[in-house]
Parts: structure tokens; C-alpha cells; sequence
């Protein structure tokens, strides 16, 4: 569970039936019962059951919750601030001792089932009520975004609208897969807005996606103020790929994303690739560089020639500097050191790198999460490693040492390649990743030697070599990022991309009306 802060209120509201009743079904179970509802629902629910009828909101209706529950009051101001945007009704948030009266939305961890886990939720609507419960907040935060997605398409718009506002009655009972479904974005290659990430926040836990994954440094630049060594945004921070002007999260603004993903529910997972993928830092610092002398700025595309000194102990003082800063500023449990694509590091230095960088970042508290070619060197418990271009050896070797891995395969999960030969934006070395391709795999049977259980979850990526804008943003990673969602949250059995995009193409106006410019896939019937 994400710990609740004090500025949790401010952030959250910036723009932008009993339990006991049923139990559990099994994944087999959940899907032979369940059909899909008014809302076309993605991730598809595990446990849906249509009533009869519908809950109409008006401007009467309120948001109940329980009396001096700060975090689900701040869930509350979350939902009747959405809903009233566009509305126009108050939906004022009142707390509660008892059952709420007919009529109104009630939040409520009272009585829930401890199977519904840390992210698990219920949510009965009935003609008479709403009722979302959970077994702890975060639950009741996507039961929040499950309940959107049954309004009517225009409760996403973002100026008022008129109604009706009918919710169709029905149960559902959801818990996810996996634990980690993520996003990474690379702000390296080219640097984006905080406005930008934080409206890419909003799309993302529309659809229930938890972790974003900030590559923070590469060889074209470095994205985050490191007090101790200032040079790295001075120097490093002050050009992107194509030769444009850069530029840098301060240290506020970085405190000021990680809040605002927090507030909904998202962990911010900060990247800083080592020992490759480094030219901005040896561009920054010559003694970081075993000669001594610093390179030039680079703003290319190419990999693989860039290398930290590993045999230097100036080396080491600059990680532990660079980890301690962020992870002072960083709640989530996670820092991720990359590790990929270091072809100027000699196979047996790159191992003592790894194992020497380590204990650096399990120092300030951190899980260290790297690209699978950590997983050549010994791992500590704990380590994640995340699979990207199919070396089933090294993870193989991930898994026998303990480590979890998180499923991120180019040809499916990367949101840079092209969706075909026409697209105008992104890379082809991976092939292409259609929207079909992008749903169409699965996780645990991807590799054969990679169980479920050695799992830890599921990750899209966006590399941005040819990614400028916001708009380029959304239109690589919508919609492929909504199957990437599913396949995380939701059970294998029953998925189907026949099924599946014909609720994706009703998600086309959702997303629409959110103002996010998608790739119109030809292989799914968008309508509208």
C-alpha cells in the first residue's frame, strides 16, 4: 500500500451490497460467468455479474465514506471532483457511522475481504445505491476508475456536459495479476514537461497501470539536479537527441511528480543506466572517464559506446551520491540502475560493476532493479530483473538466484517500434508491434523457463530517439498501453483479442474525450 502523505488532498484534487455475500471464484470460474458490461470494461474485471436496472447520479447524490478515514476521504474528493467537472453536480463528500441512505456512492474498508488483497476491490451498484469496498485504499482507488468507465463516454470530457449520468447495475469483485504494471518513459533521449508526465499519470491509472518507470540518464542527457555533482544538468542536462535544447527536473520538481503519482496511486521508479549509456555524465565530469578527459556532448541514437571507469573508486562516490539524492526524494521501494547494452564494458568488469554497485543502492534502502544482463552477475535477494530482448540464460540465471523478473519483451511490450511500415514515428529493430501484438502473449509463457510465480509483473516501454512531444507520446503508446494493462491486471484464461477489441474500439471515444490523440489501429472497429 502507498503510505498516505500530508499534501495527499491538495494533489489529489488537482485538475484533471455487503461482501459476505459472495466469495471468491476461481479465474476458470470468473470468466465463464462473467459478460462484458455496458462499459466494456479494460482490464476486463475477474468477476462480473449484470443486475437489473440502473443508478442514476443527480445533484442530490453524495459521497459517503467512513468517519475519520483521511485517505479514503481523499479518494472521495478525488471521485466528486472528476464527476462534478463534468456534471456540474457537488457530489459533497460526507462522512458516516452508519449505512448511507438511498441514493448516494459509499467508499467503505469496512467488513472486506482480506482476499481482496492490497488492490482489490468490490463495487455492487444496484438501482438504489453505489457501494465501492476494499480491503485497503488502494483498492478503492481503481474501483474508483472501474466505476468511470461504466458512466456514460462523456463523463471523461473535460468541460460540463449534460446527461443522464446512469451507471448500469452489477457486481463486480477484481484483483489483478500482478503486482507491478508498468509504464517507462524515457525522458533522456528527449525531456518532456512535468505537465506532460502528469497527464500522462491520469491516462495511465484510468487503467489501473502502477508503476512509472523514469529513464532519468542516458548518453544524450541527464534529467535530474544531483546537488553534489551540479554539473550533470549544467553540463549533461543541456541538449536531447537531435541536438534541441534539453533540460532537467530540479530536485522540487522531482518531489512534486513522485507526490502527484502517489496521490493516485502510482510508484515512481527512477532509472539511472549504468555503467553504459553514460556520455552525459562523462560529458559532465572528465574523472569519470578512465582517461581522464571528457568526452563531447552526444545527441545521436547509437548505443553501446559509452562506459563508466569501473576501476575507479571516484566511480562508486559518484553512485552512492547520485542514489542517496533520489532515493532520499524517491517513497517507493525501487531503483533501477539499467545495466544494458554496455558493449564497452568488458564482460568481467561489468560483472564486478554490478556486484560492487549493489549493496550502494540496498544502502539507501532500495530494491535495485536492472535490464536482464544484471542477472550475469550474483544477485541478492530481492534483486528484480527485467527481461527486454530474450536472453532466456541470463534469466534463467535471474530466477535460479532468487530474483523476480518483470516481462517487458521488445517485440510486444516496446512502444517505440513502429506499429507497421507506414507509422511515421518510432524505431523497427524489434520488427513491428501492432496493437494485436501488443495484447496477443502472455507473460508466464513467454519463456520457459519463467514461471508465474517467479513474476513480479508486466512493463511497456516508450524509448524517445524519435519521440518530441506530447502528442507523439500518446499517439505510440494509446492504445497498445491499454493491452499491455490487461494482460497485467487481468486473468489469461478467457482473453481473447477477438473479444478484446471490441471493447477496445468503444474505448476510442473514452479516449477521445480525454483529449488523448491514439493511433486509430486499422485492426480494430473503432467507432464513431
Amino acid at each position: 500500500m502507498i503510505p498516505f502523505r500530508l499534501h495527499f488532498w491538495l494533489i489529489l484534487f488537482s485538475p484533471l451490497s455487503t461482501l459476505s455475500a459472495f466469495t471468491m471464484p476461481t479465474r476458470t470460474e470468473a470468466f465463464t460467468n462473467s459478460t462484458m458490461n455496458s462499459g466494456a470494461m479494460i482490464p476486463k474485471p475477474v468477476f462480473e455479474q449484470p443486475g437489473q436496472g440502473n443508478f442514476t447520479l443527480t445533484d442530490a447524490t453524495r459521497v459517503f465514506i467512513e468517519t475519520g478515514q483521511n485517505e479514503i476521504a481523499a479518494i472521495g474528493h478525488y471521485l466528486a471532483a472528476r464527476l462534478k467537472a463534468v456534471t456540474g453536480y457537488e457530489f459533497p463528500v460526507q462522512e458516516t457511522t452508519g449505512t448511507p441512505t438511498q441514493g448516494h456512492i459509499s467508499l467503505t474498508l469496512a467488513g472486506a475481504d482480506a482476499s481482496l488483497g492490497e488492490e482489490g476491490y468490490q463495487l455492487t451498484v444496484t438501482t438504489e445505491s453505489v457501494t465501492l469496498s476494499a480491503y485497503r485504499p488502494a483498492g478503492l482507488f481503481w474501483g474508483a476508475q472501474s466505476l468511470r468507465q461504466l458512466l456514460p463516454v462523456a463523463i471523461e470530457e473535460t468541460t460540463p456536459q449534460s446527461g443522464p449520468w446512469v451507471l448500469p447495475a452489477v457486481t463486480i469483485r477484481d484483483v489483478p495479476r500482478f503486482a507491478w504494471r508498468g509504464m517507462m518513459l524515457d525522458v533522456a533521449r528527449h525531456f518532456f514537461a512535468m505537465s506532460d508526465i502528469k497527464r500522462l499519470i491520469d491516462a495511465l491509472v484510468y487503467y489501473k497501470i502502477n508503476r512509472l518507470h523514469l529513464h532519468l540518464s542516458d548518453d544524450q542527457g541527464w534529467r535530474i539536479a544531483i546537488e553534489s555533482w551540479p554539473k550533470l544538468t549544467e553540463t549533461g542536462g543541456s541538449t536531447e537527441t537531435g541536438g534541441g535544447a534539453g533540460g532537467y527536473y530540479s530536485q522540487s520538481d522531482y518531489s512534486d511528480l513522485v507526490a502527484y503519482a502517489q496521490s493516485r496511486y502510482m510508484t515512481i521508479v527512477p532509472e539511472i543506466d549504468m555503467p553504459g549509456h553514460t556520455n552525459a555524465a562523462l560529458a559532465s565530469y572528465a574523472e569519470l572517464n578512465c582517461d581522464g578527459k571528457a568526452p563531447a556532448l552526444y545527441t545521436g541514437i547509437e548505443v553501446g559506446f559509452s562506459s563508466l571507469c569501473v576501476d575507479r573508486d571516484v566511480t562508486y562516490r559518484f553512485i552512492s551520491d547520485v542514489v542517496r539524492e533520489i532515493a532520499a526524494r524517491t517513497p517507493g521501494a525501487y531503483f533501477h540502475i539499467g545495466g544494458d547494452e554496455t558493449k564497452s564494458t568488458a564482460p568481467a568488469d561489468y560483472v564486478k560493476f554490478i556486484e560492487r554497485v549493489q549493496p550502494i543502492v540496498e544502502q539507501y534502502g532500495k530494491q535495485m532493479v536492472g535490464w536482464e544482463e544484471i542477472a550475469n552477475a550474483k544477485l541478492a535477494s530481492g534483486a528484480i530483473v527485467q527481461h527486454w530482448n530474450l536472453q532466456p540464460d541470463a534469466l534463467t540465471k535471474a530466477v535460479a538466484q532468487g530474483a523476480k523478473v518483470i516481462m517487458s519483451p521488445a517485440a510486444h511490450a516496446y512502444l517505440d517500434i513502429k506499429y507497421d511500415p507506414s507509422t511515421p514515428l518510432g524505431q523497427d529493430w524489434a520488427g513491428h508491434v501492432s496493437v494485436e501484438a501488443a495484447y496477443e502473449w502472455d507473460p508466464a509463457t513467454l519463456v520457459s523457463r519463467v514461471k508465474e510465480s517467479d513474476i513480479l509483473g508486466v512493463e511497456a516501454a516508450l524509448w524517445t530517439e524519435t519521440i518530441q512531444t506530447l502528442d507523439d507520446i500518446e499517439f505510440m503508446t494509446f492504445p497498445r498501453v491499454l493491452g499491455i494493462a490487461e494482460i497485467a491486471w487481468s486473468a489469461a484464461e478467457g482473453r481473447s483479442w477477438e473479444e478484446y477489441k471490441g471493447r477496445l474500439a468503444q474505448h476510442g471515444e473514452r479516449l477521445s474525450a480525454m483529449g488523448v490523440k491514439f493511433y486509430r489501429a486499422p485492426e480494430v472497429p473503432w467507432g464513431g
